[in-house]
């Protein structure tokens, strides 16, 4: 799962077994004379739309998106043999690299059309115009995200891949993946043919039994098990616990593929979370009249309003807090990769001055092994931040209103917030841009202007900056560790991320479109409205909150403070004190975090299904676990995304959702 939790520790145990080396042994596989090619990138992209279309769906629904990278490496190595046997020409490891990186770019490019944007019309700050008719500064604002989170990754390259070498999950098992499926001999192949047709099926499984819930919801919604025993006990509160607190059990296929790939430490934190947040502490505080009532936003606030809105904040405090609690504990490594950059941006100056360029001194040794003309050059990444900057600043003032002295803030504060979604993805495999985006919308909370409409879009487009190069940056990197562990050309992947970024641009305008006009409540208020919208009703109630329609209980800032201390402490004892062997198993004070934030507790219910059926599943055939669970896991995700699209599409035609609601709550 890449991840992109609005709110999507590799488990030892899994790394243990898979057994990727560093160290490719290449002579396993073809060589490779041209690992960027236009066919790999172009089916890269392609793939990629189809998990855009899925990730709008599912950033509407329940505020996650996933990443690509294995929807890319599996089928994109089924196409791309095949047009390779027709062709009679090489295809490697690396060149498959190069089309998951393009599937990845080209389906990621969404956060924005599932928070702020949405938000911004339910708050009546695009005046009385449509999607339809603001295509124009949609377009322009997707090709500013789309690009400046990408040149934005590059110089992060060094300190996460290379010197703090994290796991990032999904990228690791995409490497592992396109290893297993391009190594010789006949038992490879099967491996290739049972991994593509394990996919097929988990892809066609899950979004048929989608599909059928939409006719038929009351067998196929969930397992509302405490609801009916409370009615049969007459007890009111096991009876709230499911249909007030959503303590029930969901047919959420998304899920169960990524509690397979996600640490049994994340998962089982994140049920902690949950459980404190949404089972005991917010249902007691709202029996004792403290809190309103379990989710939304209640505004003006003028007491501790929701349970949702108590608990955003310390689930918040301690996801960025752990984040950069993880880059201080790599400071030395991190303080050569600054001033390695730095250095590289000065010998450029010096090297068009045609002066000497500058020897770093410092005895410092890099960990990577990458050879020189594969690298990205820095003139590349300057340049293209530079032009992408200066494209942000003009697009945010002419079309958002937004000052430009607010844009270049966000800017600078993007770079620092790029370190806790990194950081949080590399371990847990989770991008918390919810929590990064909170972070810029307090800074923005207030701007020197008497017009409420420009200070609240203000705030909006500055933290939609700082989640889109989070959502950006998270990808790039990702797909550069993919690279790393494959011995692949990061020049290659920078090439395939770029034109992958151009499919994107042109599919996620039109499909927010669509979705708006098949379900006009994401941008308005309504009663009844087939989806949660969490993310889009967080983004708009805290952009309330913090420009003047309220204040913050005390005992939520108090509590904020305390569990940053606690989550401080949690990773100095961990890195200090924990012995190796205990790590994969200590508490994921991250993942806690995300239980305060998401107010449903049947996603990790559902995760920890997972989770739980993973590890049954090593125990009952270790070898087709390993072979079979990531193509499994990628096929439950996209399947479940690709049936929200013909939804939507069923929606707009006029076809009715099913009436048959036996087994849900009354």
């Amino acid at each position: 799962m890449a991840e992109k939790s609005e709110y999507s520790d590799f488990p030892q145990e899994k790394v243990d077994h898979i057994d990727i080396s560093e160290d490719m042994e290449e002579e396993e596989f073809v060589h490779e004379e041209h690992q960027f090619t236009w066919r790999a990138v172009i089916v890269g992209s392609l793939l990629g739309c189809v998990v855009a279309a899925s990730n709008i769906y599912l950033g509407l629904k329940i505020g996650w998106t996933f990443g690509a990278a294995l929807w890319g490496s599996i089928f994109g190595f089924l196409i791309l043999s095949f047009i390779s046997k027709i062709t009679r020409s090489i295809f490697g490891p690396k060149e498959n690299a190069v089309c998951q990186a393009a599937a990845t770019s080209a389906g990621g490019l969404s956060s924005g059309f599932v928070t702020a944007i949405p938000a911004m019309y339910r708050m009546g700050l695009m005046g009385n115009s449509t999607p339809q008719q603001d295509f124009v500064p949609l377009l322009l604002w997707t090709i500013c995200s789309a690009f400046f989170g990408m040149f934005f990754a590059v110089p992060l390259r060094a300190h996460f891949v290379i010197n703090q070498d994290l796991v990032f999950p999904t990228p690791r098992a995409a490497a592992e993946t396109i290893k297993s499926l391009h190594r010789a001999g006949s038992s490879a192949a099967k491996d290739a043919r049972d991994s593509g047709r394990a996919m097929m099926a988990s892809f066609f499984s899950s979004m048929g039994f989608a599909l059928t819930g939409y006719f038929i919801p009351g067998i196929f919604d969930g397992l509302h098990i405490l609801y009916w025993i409370g009615k049969a006990a007459g007890s009111t509160a096991v009876m709230n616990a499911d249909r007030v607190w959503g303590w029930f059990f969901a047919w959420d296929f998304s899920f169960f593929g990524a509690g397979l790939m996600t640490p049994g430490s994340t998962v089982f934190s994140f049920c902690l979370g949950e459980l404190i947040a949404f089972g005991i502490a917010g249902p007691l505080m709202v029996d004792s009249g403290y809190l309103f009532k379990k989710g939304g936003f209640v505004y003006p606030i003028t007491t501790a309003g929701t349970a949702q809105s108590f608990f955003l904040w310390p689930g918040v405090a301690m996801m960025v807090v752990t984040a950069f609690a993880e880059v201080g504990a790599q400071a030395p490594a991190l303080y050569h990769g600054v001033k390695g950059g730095v250095m590289e941006i000065r010998n450029l100056i010096r090297k068009l001055s045609k002066k000497s360029a500058l020897v770093d001194q410092s005895g410092h040794v890099s960990k990577d092994t990458t050879p020189e003309h594969e690298l990205i050059p820095t003139a590349w990444w300057v340049s293209g931040l530079f032009v992408s900057g200066l494209m942000t600043i003009l697009v945010m003032y002419f079309n958002f209103d937004v000052p430009v002295y607010a844009t270049i803030g966000a800017i600078f504060l993007s770079f620092f917030l790029a370190f806790v979604g990194l950081q949080a993805s590399g371990e847990t495999d989770i991008n918390p841009t919810g929590a990064v985006a909170k972070v810029c919308q307090l800074v923005f909370s207030s701007i020197p202007n008497e017009d409420i409409t420009i200070v609240r879009k203000t705030n909006l487009m500055c933290a939609n900056i700082s989640a889109s190069v989070c959502s950006q940056s998270v990808d790039m990197v990702g797909d550069l560790k993919t690279a790393h562990l494959l011995k692949a050309s990061p020049k290659a992947m920078f090439w395939a991320q770029m034109i992958g970024s151009v499919f994107a641009i042109f599919v996620a305008v039109p499909l927010f479109i669509l979705y708006a006009k098949a379900y006009p409540c994401i941008l308005m208020k309504s009663d009844k409205c087939q989806f949660d919208i969490p993310s889009v009703l967080a983004w708009e109630q805290v952009c309330r909150l913090l420009t003047g329609e309220g204040s913050l209980p005390k005992e939520s800032l108090i509590l904020t403070g305390v569990v940053m201390v606690l989550a401080l402490l949690n990773v100095v004892i961990r890195v200090k004190f924990v012995p190796a062997a205990w790590k994969p198993y200590w508490l994921n004070m991250n993942a806690i975090g995300l239980g305060f934030i998401a107010p449903s507790p049947s996603i990790p219910i559902a995760m920890a299904t997972g989770y739980i059926a993973g590890q049954i599943w090593i125990r009952v055939s270790k070898s087709t676990h390993e072979k079979l669970m990531y193509s499994v896991s990628a096929g439950f995700i996209a399947g479940v995304g690709i049936a929200g699209l013909m939804k939507a599409a069923m929606t707009i035609a006029g076809v009715q959702e099913g009436g048959i609601t036996f087994g849900l709550p009354m």
